[in-house]
């Protein structure tokens, strides 16, 4: 049987209420519509590259371009260049390596393991050029900017991610908050340990999920103490109100675990026309003595009241105690019918909790991480894992397909790549008709294939026009002769 229900400890008032009773406080109104794309959205999304770029935008892009050129010219060559279209096929390598799981980069060009769309693509030594070279800030600058921001190097690049994510969809009415471990043992100031999670270090975001879509609404990574967090604030009070800022005010439900949930944060919440939805640890202090009884009988529930929230005591097992604290039910009531009669609140945190979780599960499905050692390209992985979700979620929102996220993926990928190898074409087409009367150069000497990649040491004549390599017929790709690396 139920036990009766008290007033929750609030300036020392104490009332006693039925279970299934309506409790002293009004609901808020609920946010009825579902999730769906801003209209912003929707006139931009034509195809899968539309979407994505709502999130990673030209920009962005181009501001990636120009550090990474800046880098290379300061530290390899002066006339180092890279086009857009280059950079994007780029991505688009990346999110393929994500999608086929090969682990390492020879792999993915060697005889034995080579994916034919990457080799189609880029070479592996160009691949790797970039990669030693990706910047997202201006280097020249940073030492002044990390004083303030630790996230200087990459900081400017996931502001823009981040609002982009909130400017292009409107969640639904339940979002859940969480944290994302993002695994990584790259050397930075701000790396967490967390010994529960399967990968132990890494560097933690806070993340906002619409819970139907698992929409990214919104997120920001944990830097350490931040100096402008109001002196008193807990820290996952303000993570709370800082990534529910643009979605206050609407009659949204938000699901948090016990290191966020508290009576504070429901009031601050509630004042906001947003209601709350959470577990709450028994230490919390504004938990009643009654309420941290250990020994209960087994599937009975407590429930405490103040005017802003309701706190639902439900032992789910003789010595395990489940707390969970809302404001958005105005009357608490359990399924007498079944045997362990839970509580309606227990129930629909069940349904409510798993958004962030399941986004991270999807996207480490397809992940692009790969091993690094700085930090920034850790988190531009990340960056690239996220926006591909939300692509994936606005794509098929604005265009009413449903298409499975990993056919989603590669026909993103090809969309990508599709300006670069245009222009590569059109680059061989040019020499051709160039150099089609102008016989092959040679040397008159013949050795051993300096390729050796797709023949048995064959002899060869005529070096590659661009990498000067000698190279057989076999490795070749004719007029202009060209090694299939550089073809």
């Amino acid at each position: 049987m139920c036990k009766c229900s008290h007033h929750l400890m609030n300036e020392g008032m104490r009332h006693e209420e039925k279970v299934g009773e309506h409790l002293r406080f009004t609901p808020i109104q609920a946010y009825a519509a579902d999730g769906e794309p801003t209209p912003t959205a929707r006139r931009r999304v034509t195809s899968r590259l539309q979407s994505f770029l709502c999130f990673i935008t030209l920009d962005m892009l181009r501001s990636i371009q120009e550090c990474t050129i800046l880098h290379a010219r300061e530290t390899v060559a002066v006339n180092w260049f890279m086009g857009l279209p280059e950079l994007m096929a780029f991505i688009s390598i990346i999110i393929w390596r994500g999608i086929t799981k090969v682990p390492s980069v020879h792999d993915c060009w060697s005889r034995d393991f080579g994916l034919p769309k990457i080799m189609e693509i880029m070479c592996r030594n160009r691949f790797q050029d970039i990669m030693q070279h990706l910047r997202f800030d201006d280097k020249s600058t940073r030492s002044e900017r990390v004083q303030t921001d630790r996230f200087a190097a990459i900081s400017s690049l996931w502001g823009s991610f981040a609002t982009n994510c909130i400017s292009s969809y409107n969640p639904g009415r339940h979002i859940t908050v969480d944290e994302q471990l993002y695994p990584s043992k790259t050397r930075c100031t701000f790396l967490q340990y967390i010994a529960s999670k399967p990968d132990k270090f890494g560097i933690k975001f806070w993340v906002a999920c619409d819970l139907k879509s698992k929409y990214i609404c919104n997120v920001f990574p944990y830097l350490g103490k931040d100096p402008s967090r109001p002196s008193g604030e807990r820290l996952a009070e303000n993570v709370v109100m800082k990534l529910m800022e643009p979605f206050l005010d609407k009659g949204r439900n938000v699901t948090t675990d016990n290191f966020f949930t508290s009576l504070h944060l429901a009031q601050r919440l509630r004042s906001r026309g947003t209601t709350i939805l959470g577990t709450v640890n028994r230490v919390r202090r504004e938990l009643p003595p009654s309420a941290r009884e250990k020994d209960r009988d087994e599937f009975t529930t407590q429930v405490f009241s103040t005017p802003d929230a309701t706190l639902t005591v439900y032992a789910a097992k003789k010595k395990k105690t489940v707390y969970i604290l809302s404001s958005m039910h105005g009357v608490v009531q359990t399924e007498e019918e079944t045997i362990k009669r839970k509580p309606n609140t227990i129930t629909q945190y069940n349904l409510t909790k798993c958004g962030v979780d399941v986004m991270d599960q999807m996207v480490r499905e397809y992940t692009v991480r790969k091993g690094t050692r700085r930090w920034p390209v850790a988190v531009f992985y990340n960056m690239i894992d996220m926006a591909a979700l939300n692509a994936h979620v606005l794509y098929q929102a604005c265009t009413g397909e449903q298409e499975r996220r990993l056919t989603f993926l590669g026909e993103l990928a090809n969309e990508l790549s599709k300006a670069h190898l245009a222009h590569k074409q059109e680059e061989k087409e040019r020499l051709l008709r160039e150099k089609a009367s102008t016989p092959r150069p040679t040397t008159g000497k013949r050795v051993h294939c300096q390729v050796k990649d797709w023949c048995q040491r064959n002899y060869a004549t005529h070096p590659c026009e661009q990498c000067n390599k000698y190279t057989c017929g076999t490795c070749s790709k004719q007029m202009p002769w060209l090694c299939k690396h550089c073809g």
